[in-house]
């Protein structure tokens, strides 16, 4: 390889692997803070409704785009496929038929999401209080999911074309025309809920407008004509790549939102602690997922030059740098939950509420630290059909029907629903090692 920072296959596993890492981190960050402004502000300077809305509207928000960013990882892969095969002569049908395929998505969510805003806020158990709110959130957000169906599909392009650091950049756009929209809307005209919400598609619609820029001004190694936009082959071949991912995503964002509407069942407080304590969650999961994302390309580059071993080597010592953030993180949530609640909200009920989740889900911190780079390494062996076996038997056997229960019991509190997520990540583990323990002995007797 030309490139040594690149080469995964020779030099410091633990130096090579946190370098690779920092990147793909710091994108996490800022999504997560782009999530945690809206809070933020409409926390400080909303009311607890709002609160309350912007937490349950933005579950469905985040269902949306999870489902979208993962049918657009189909449209990557081939990208980069075509290039590695230079058949760059493909791309242009590849994005012509992107396009006219997400368009049709587009049609469908608007409809959705502004005709049924009121039925689906309710579905979601938003408290009595908050479902106008949560209505109006949800209803602007479907209003402008061209913009942000738009930016997705943008941004699966670039990465495909081998340009991570263009995302990154829609991402800083986004985030900053999010904090002044937020600032503006919500603090100035105290528009609550709703600034947000309209805050959120002003940025992705200016997002989409500067990547669009940059593409017509990036020099392509291909051409676009007007017989590219249609129906083609190509959106036979992502959909085959993209559409198992989004059932995928589809059913584990669905759990979120189940998880949602058992605690709003709690009332407004425990609705709007629960919005503060995910938001908590999201940043106390970026060095884990960071860990998941960065091993499936060290695994698979070692993998691929047949160093097997060392693709094991580096998921344990993806384990051991998860671990020690891990531990950290432990202390910081379990000790000092409701310090960090406070940036979120200045109504002490709602802190308490963030607080008593966190205390149930602090081990998560730990066990997922492990559970991640378990995945990571499974992914880059290629062994994408066990990730989603075992992430659905967790989902829908242990994390859905634990918090439901905890839900129901007469002395539910969120300490005990929280406790779900560690229990199904603790069994995440143990299939997995299972899994691994099963391949090895499978190897041994290969090679005997």
């Amino acid at each position: 390889m030309t490139n040594d920072k690149a080469d995964f296959t020779q030099g410091s596993i633990l130096k090579k692997l946190v370098a690779f890492m920092m990147p793909v981190l710091g994108a996490l960050i800022l999504q997560a803070a782009y999530g945690a402004v809206d809070l933020l502000v409409v926390g400080r300077f909303g009311s607890t409704s709002g609160l309350s809305a912007v937490s349950t509207g933005s579950q469905v928000l985040n269902l949306v785009t999870f489902v979208v960013v993962q049918f657009a990882m189909g449209i990557t892969v081939l990208i980069a496929r075509y290039l590695g095969e230079k058949k760059q002569e493909q791309i242009g049908a590849v994005i012509g038929g992107a396009v006219v395929v997400f368009s049709m998505i587009s049609v469908v969510l608007f409809f959705l999401m502004v005709c049924f805003a009121r039925p689906i806020s309710i579905l979601m158990q938003a408290p009595t209080e908050a479902v106008d709110l949560t209505a109006a959130y949800v209803r602007i957000c479907g209003g402008g999911i061209f913009f942000i169906v738009a930016y997705n599909l943008l941004a699966a392009i670039f990465r495909g074309l081998g340009d991570s650091q263009s995302p990154l950049l829609f991402v800083l756009v986004a985030c900053i025309v999010n904090i002044i929209g937020d600032l503006i809307l919500v603090a100035g005209f105290h528009l609550d809920a709703a600034g947000a919400a309209i805050a959120t598609v002003l940025a992705q619609a200016l997002s989409v407008v500067f990547a669009v820029l940059l593409l017509i001004r990036k020099k392509m190694p291909f051409v676009i004509t007007r017989k590219d936009f249609r129906l083609n082959l190509q959106c036979r071949k992502f959909l085959k790549i993209g559409l198992p991912l989004a059932l995928q995503e589809f059913l584990t964002q669905l759990s979120f939102l189940a998880l949602c509407a058992f605690v709003n069942r709690l009332g407004l407080e425990a609705s709007s602690g629960y919005g503060v304590a995910c938001k908590i969650v999201s940043f106390a999961m970026l060095v884990p997922s960071a860990l998941m994302q960065s091993m499936a390309s060290f695994v698979s580059q070692n993998v691929g030059a047949g160093k097997y071993k060392r693709a094991k080597k580096s998921m344990f010592t993806g384990i051991g740098v998860g671990l020690a953030v891990g531990c950290l993180v432990f202390v910081l949530v379990m000790f000092k939950g409701d310090l960090l609640a406070g940036f979120f909200s200045t109504d002490a009920g709602v802190i308490q509420k963030g607080y008593d989740y966190l205390k149930g889900f602090a081990l998560e911190t730990i066990l997922t630290a492990v559970l991640f780079s378990m995945i990571g390494y499974f992914n880059g062996t290629n062994r994408t059909i066990w990730v989603m076996t075992q992430g659905l038997i967790q989902t829908l056997l242990v994390r859905l029907p634990l918090a439901y229960f905890m839900s129901i019991q007469p002395d539910a509190s969120l300490t005990k629903i929280g406790l779900a997520a560690p229990a199904s990540t603790l069994v995440g583990i143990i299939l997995n090692l299972g899994f691994f323990l099963y391949l090895e002995k499978k190897e041994k007797k290969v090679k005997g």
